[in-house]
């Protein structure tokens, strides 16, 4: 049986959607595309729409934050996680840092090879929001012996003579690796002269952003020792990709030039990690670039900037932390509904007892599909006459358990151990320690145990709701402060949605782990009723007690 070449199936409502948002050359708000793990965002519906985006005026610049982490990357010929991104190795944010730029960097460069962007632009948008003065002084002071620094003293210390002085060096010693792209042969000597001087405008500018952040390092070594936060110090480490950002929309054109970001794995940059204590961490490079570009579009209007994830912070947290439930334009997807993946792939790819089964099992999620239809298509399956789909089915939901859940709830452990350990030491606000939850009062001892104890009794509490939690139309909101939620939404394991108000897992099939992992869990304790230990019966609120108490 040879396979048959996996289809990319349409999803139109949402590609519609998506396409409208960006046709617009400019827009007010960003929109971020969220969703489960597995359910296509990427290689279903982002890689159908990016020809279209790359067409005629249209530029998209695309960026995988993910692109990094090695281990768990196609670039690299690995499959993405299961599991969330925080689990895997933290990429360096100087790394992240690089990939943004050098993509807003190429796509303001196209602008420039279109004349939409000029050296006075990027002068005025420069010191729209900085003061180039100091520095420019220190660029044409660095060959004292140059003819450019002989300006006329009547005019020295205006910023736009120092700006136009400082082009026209740089402008003298580009080279070609620098020019790649933007001067044409078809073009006149007056165009390549105005591109020239723009790209020396442009390369200036970056020099300028860089010794001010330079300057500030160590203001922000101060602020990380002590633990502190400063708004300004924070948007000094995106000035750069803020700036060119802000060029792009200026410059953005229907019919003429229309760019567009997508950036893919948003939530990698607010895990990556700093090397050196003169730079902001991740989590604050992530909201700065956020606020800013949000602040860009409702003040003056943005490109349209699409952020991709499958971190469940984005579909209802972040609206909030970022101001307001509308502050970004939600569109979220889940897939696959049973009755669309089975049109499409009963007969082609699955009969339909070994499609019964699959929706029974782990569900209609494309990834389940694509992997178990490998594994189908595999020598295990195909030389040994004697297994059955059913073997398929038991072999990947073993692989699941052992190098997806296993690995995930140990980290989710460790989460809950870290809570018990900041609460002691007062880290933890004294508001979510006040009632009578058994999760409010860890103990100074054997807290492997308490947060082993924390966890089993979370997801048997799971498992009697049926794993379905509408934590806003049941008014469970205090749901949202249980460390074992947080845990299991940070490793990945449960999806919080936006659109019905949902707590679940990402799938059926990791649905049915969570339960084997319960069992292989209390098969191990050496007592039977560890529920009992917890005090669950000590709660008190009306709203949360069928989650926690009822094992």
């Amino acid at each position: 049986m040879s396979g048959k070449a996996w289809r990319i199936i349409p999803r139109p409502l949402l590609e519609t959607v998506l396409n409208n948002h960006a046709q617009h050359h400019r827009v007010p708000q960003p929109l971020i595309l969220h969703g489960p793990r597995g359910v296509g965002k990427t290689t279903l519906i982002l890689e159908r729409l990016f020809e279209k985006w790359n067409t005629g005026p249209h530029i998209t610049g695309y960026v995988d934050f993910a692109e990094s982490i090695e281990d768990y990357h196609p670039k690299h010929g690995h499959s993405y996680p299961w599991t969330s991104w925080g689990v895997c190795q933290s990429p360096k944010l100087v790394t992240l840092k690089a990939q943004l730029e050098s993509c807003l960097e190429s796509m303001t460069k196209r602008a420039i090879k279109l004349g939409t962007i000029s050296s006075h632009q990027i002068y005025t948008t420069l010191t729209k929001w900085h003061s180039p003065t100091a520095v420019l002084n220190q660029i044409l002071n660095v060959d004292s012996g140059s003819k450019m620094h002989l300006v006329n003293k009547k005019n020295r210390f205006s910023t736009s003579n120092l700006w136009d002085s400082a082009v026209f060096k740089l402008s003298a010693g580009l080279n070609e690796q620098e020019l790649d792209g933007v001067l044409d042969k078809r073009i006149t000597v007056e165009e390549g002269s105005y591109h020239k001087e723009a790209m020396a405008a442009l390369k200036l500018a970056k020099e300028v952003i860089r010794v001010q952040e330079k300057w500030r390092e160590n203001a922000i070594r101060d602020m990380n020792n002590k633990g502190g936060f400063s708004r300004s110090l924070a948007n000094s480490a995106t000035d750069w990709p803020c700036l060119l950002l802000e060029l792009l929309s200026l410059a953005a054109e229907m019919d003429y030039f229309q760019p567009k970001l997508v950036m893919n794995n948003i939530e990698v940059l607010k895990n990556a990690v700093s090397e050196d204590d003169g730079t902001i961490c991740g989590s604050m490079y992530h909201d700065s670039l956020i606020w800013r570009i949000i602040a860009l579009g409702a003040n003056e209007r943005c490109l349209p900037v699409v952020l991709v994830t499958s971190d469940s912070y984005y579909s209802y947290k972040a609206f909030i932390d970022f101001g307001f439930p509308d502050i970004f334009i939600s569109r979220e997807t889940f897939g696959w509904t049973p009755a669309e993946a089975k049109l499409h792939m009963v007969g082609d790819y699955f009969s339909q007892p070994e499609w019964d089964l699959i929706v029974e099992v782990l569900g209609p999620n494309p990834r389940h599909l694509f992997e178990v239809y490998a594994l189908k298509l595999s020598n295990y399956y195909q030389k040994d006459y004697e297994n059955t789909f059913e073997d398929i089915v038991d072999l990947y939901l073993a692989y699941l358990q052992v190098n997806v859940v296993n690995p995930a709830m140990d980290r989710a452990l460790l989460l809950l151990e870290k809570f018990a350990v900041d609460a002691q030491s007062g880290k933890i606000s004294k508001d979510r320690l006040r009632f009578g939850a058994p999760w409010r009062h860890p103990p100074k001892t054997d807290i492997p145990s308490w947060a082993k104890i924390q966890l089993m009794d979370f997801v048997q509490s799971l498992v009697n709701s049926g794993f379905a939690v509408n934590y806003f139309a049941d008014w469970s909101l205090e749901f949202l402060d249980d460390p074992s939620a947080v845990a299991l939404l940070e490793v990945g394991l449960l999806y919080k949605q936006r659109d019905p108000s949902f707590i679940r897992p990402v799938t059926r099939g990791i649905q049915r782990c969570l339960v084997r992992w319960l069992v292989q869990e209390r098969i191990g304790l050496s007592f039977k009723t560890p529920c009992s230990t917890t005090g669950s019966a000590k709660i008190k609120s009306p709203t949360y007690r069928f989650l926690r108490g009822t094992c």
